[in-house]
């Protein structure tokens, strides 16, 4: 299989302008995620797919990859299937610009499940950790996932799910980590489709693939780093690095 990884970029953003063009130690946020993605060695291809020249030039002329995008998207799945259609890839992976410290073992993990007989049923992948702190657990920026015995989403939910309506039954809570593998058509198929009321109501994208009866495979990990949405969360980046 040939596994391609692209990376979404985009550079407004409505909560810190120009994040990935912020200094992370000794380069940008971008060039982190870039290269942390490449030396994992899992892919025959890292892509930066973006609407800015300005990442698009932080990228190239560190020796990276990059496309520009042909139109505005509402989404990085929009973004990277634009890319990907006229390209020969079986698996595409998006990472997110945002995850400048991607490690190599959960990659690895979620590329692993389109392997063997079970996996040709496999159609579109995430990741997801485990949710510990009540504090997080309510917080709309943490999407949480349910999922079946075989580790497939219910549902993805900014609100607390499942509802911890007995308090003597113990509950897991997951995060949906926004890292996704899909087969090539899986992809094609998403933006084809119109945004389903679901998908609309929460603004979480992958519902769109469950309103359209497509199952998600759902890969539990561990701590995948930190992801740069606010000064914030720069600041405690620079800390971790």
């Amino acid at each position: 299989m040939r596994k391609t990884a692209f990376i979404p970029a985009r550079y407004a953003s409505t909560r810190f302008p120009a994040k990935l063009m912020q200094t992370l130690g000794s380069k940008t946020v971008i060039r982190h995620t870039y290269d942390n993605t490449e030396s994992t060695g899992l892919f025959d291809e890292v892509i930066v797919v973006t609407d800015s020249r300005i990442i698009f030039d932080e990228i190239t002329k560190h020796g990276g990859k990059a496309v520009m995008s042909k139109k505005q998207h509402e989404s990085g799945s929009d973004r990277i299937a634009e890319a990907a259609a006229d390209m020969s890839v079986d698996i595409v992976v998006n990472v997110q610009g945002d995850e400048p410290f991607v490690k190599k073992e959960p990659l690895h993990k979620l590329l692993r499940v389109f392997e063997g007989e079970e996996g040709k049923q496999v159609q579109v992948a995430s990741l997801m950790h485990i949710l510990k702190e009540e504090r997080l657990i309510e917080d709309p920026n943490f999407v949480k996932v349910a999922v079946d015995k075989n580790c497939n989403a219910l549902f993805f939910s900014r609100s607390v799910i499942p509802y911890p309506r007995s308090k003597v039954i113990p509950v897991v809570y997951y995060e949906h980590i926004g890292v996704y593998a899909f087969r090539k058509q899986a992809l094609l198929n998403f933006t084809d489709w119109p945004v389903t009321p679901l998908e609309s109501a929460e603004k979480i994208e992958c519902l769109r693939y469950l309103e359209n009866g497509v199952s998600i495979k759902m890969v539990i990990t561990d701590f995948m780093g930190l992801e740069i949405d606010t000064p914030e969360d720069l600041e405690r980046a620079e800390k971790y690095l």
